[in-house]
C-alpha cells in the first residue's frame, strides 16, 4: 500500500469518526435489483439493503458495520415514499416512481434516503492509476466531483469542507 492510499484511507476513517461523533444523520446503502423470471412470471425490482453511508458531496463514505473504512462514488438518490400511480408525465418522472416503489419493496424506513448506483472505490493501489471521482496525483488523494471533470482538488481539504458542512450546517439549511 503507497502513503497516498494510506493517507487516502486515514482521511475517509478520520471524516467517518468525526460524522460519527456529531451525530450527523447516515442514508441507506441499496442496491436496484431486477429479479428473475420465475416460472415464466415477471417479478417486481427491488432495492437490496447494503448498509449505511454518509452523502459527502460525490462520496459516499461507510457509516455502519456492512459499510465502515469504505467509500462510493455517489450514484443515484432515492427518497423512500409511496410511488404513486404511473402518469406517463416523462421518462425520468417514470423512472423516479419505479426507484421509489423498488425502495417501499426493499423495505426501507419510509422518508430515508437511499443511495443505489453507488460506484466502490477501492482504497488501494489502483488509485494510483484510477480515472474516477477518487484517484492519486503524485500519491496525494485528490477528488473531482464527476469522473469526466478535469478540476480535482485535494481530498484533506474537500473533506474538510464537506464534514464541516455536515456538522455545523449554515442556517436555515436544515430547516
Amino acid at each position: 500500500m503507497t502513503d497516498g492510499v494510506a493517507r487516502a484511507q486515514a482521511l475517509v476513517d478520520d471524516a467517518a469518526r468525526e460524522l460519527r461523533a456529531a451525530g450527523v444523520r447516515d442514508e441507506a446503502l441499496g442496491e436496484y435489483v431486477q429479479p428473475k423470471a420465475v416460472l415464466g412470471i415477471r417479478r417486481e425490482p427491488t432495492m437490496r439493503p447494503l448498509g449505511r453511508v454518509w452523502r459527502v458531496g460525490a462520496l459516499l463514505l461507510g457509516s455502519s458495520l456492512e459499510t465502515g473504512g469504505r467509500v462510493w462514488a455517489t450514484g443515484t438518490i432515492t427518497r423512500v415514499a409511496d410511488p404513486g400511480r404511473a402518469q406517463f408525465v416523462s421518462v425520468s418522472a417514470e423512472t423516479r416512481r419505479a426507484y421509489r416503489a423498488a425502495a417501499v419493496r426493499g423495505r426501507f424506513d419510509a422518508g430515508d434516503t437511499v443511495n443505489h448506483g453507488a460506484t466502490p472505490i477501492p482504497l488501494d493501489d489502483t488509485l494510483g492509476h484510477a480515472d474516477g471521482v477518487l484517484f492519486l496525483r503524485d500519491d496525494e488523494p485528490f477528488v473531482r466531483w464527476s469522473p469526466s471533470s478535469g478540476a480535482a482538488v485535494p481530498l484533506v481539504e474537500y473533506l474538510t469542507d464537506r464534514v464541516a458542512l455536515l456538522v455545523d450546517p449554515p442556517a436555515g439549511a436544515t430547516d
